[in-house]
This record gives structure tokens, C-alpha cells and sequence, in this order.
């Protein structure tokens, strides 16, 4: 079911990925940076649209209220 989820709409695929990673208490940290760096020269630009239409909220917004420190810069630098 996920492979067909990915291959069908990537960028939501991953904007859905990138969303529960930061959701509710704590930051599965892994799934964010992995999805952000792997995805940066890709699609990134896709899955941020896509993040936004899904989520009313950019994912830098999402980002910036869930991280802190230079953790928090690299990863907005990386998401523009």
C-alpha cells in the first residue's frame, strides 16, 4: 500500500511523511532530515506545495515551531 501511495502522488506521499514526523509531542528527527536532504535537489519544491494544500501551513512554519538552534537554521536553509 505505501508503494502504491508513493508512486501514485509523490510529493504528497512525502509532505504526509513530513507532517507526522513533526506532529503532536516530540520530532521523529531521523524521518525529518532524512525526507528534507534526500528530497532537497529532487522534488523538495513539489513537497512543499503539497504541504501546504494539505496542511494550510507551510512546512517552514512547521519546521521553524518544532526545531530550535543551529538544528533549526540548517534545516530551514535546506527548505528555503
Amino acid at each position: 500500500f505505501v508503494a502504491v501511495q508513493c508512486a501514485l502522488n509523490r510529493p504528497a506521499f512525502f509532505a504526509e511523511r513530513l507532517y507526522h514526523s513533526m506532529r503532536g509531542a516530540g520530532t521523529d528527527d531521523s524521518t525529518l532530515i532524512r525526507i528534507v536532504v534526500t528530497r532537497s535537489e529532487i522534488d523538495l519544491v513539489q513537497i512543499k506545495q503539497m504541504f501546504t494544500q494539505m496542511y494550510q501551513k507551510t512546512l517552514a512554519t512547521m519546521i521553524a515551531s518544532d526545531t530550535s538552534g543551529d538544528y533549526r537554521r540548517l534545516l530551514l536553509a535546506i527548505v528555503g
